[in-house]
């Protein structure tokens, strides 16, 4: 009797068949996936990704520098990304920004750009 109630709990606590999974693995989150997207159209074919262990969504978009200083937007790439942080990237004549998220699906669309 007590192997059977052992074995009850068992299957309470881990329902997968006493294993134990990731549920963002499990969740089927989804995101955008295009090597090139500019105001609102993908300039590649629009994709989506699952994510797996690790990842992120992810929106990287590229600026050009002006000879003031100034960004001006180019274009962004979206994608499924392991180990993603927010940074931005400044070179000489170009800057690059990662925006990083997995609150929700496909939320790396780029907002204004």
């Amino acid at each position: 009797m007590f192997v059977l109630s052992l074995l009850g709990t068992v299957f309470l606590i881990c329902p997968y068949g006493g294993e134990l999974r990731d549920p963002l693995r499990e969740s089927g989150m989804m995101c955008y996936q295009c090597r090139k997207f500019h105001l609102g159209l993908c300039y590649d074919v629009m994709k989506s990704c699952k994510l797996k262990h690790k990842q992120s969504c992810a929106t990287e978009n590229f600026y050009t520098l002006t000879s003031k200083g100034q960004s001006m937007y180019h274009y962004s790439k979206l994608s499924c990304m392991t180990n993603c942080e927010d940074i931005n990237f400044l070179g000489f004549d170009k800057r690059t920004e990662l925006i990083c998220c997995k609150h929700s699906s496909y939320c790396n669309l780029p907002d204004g750009v």
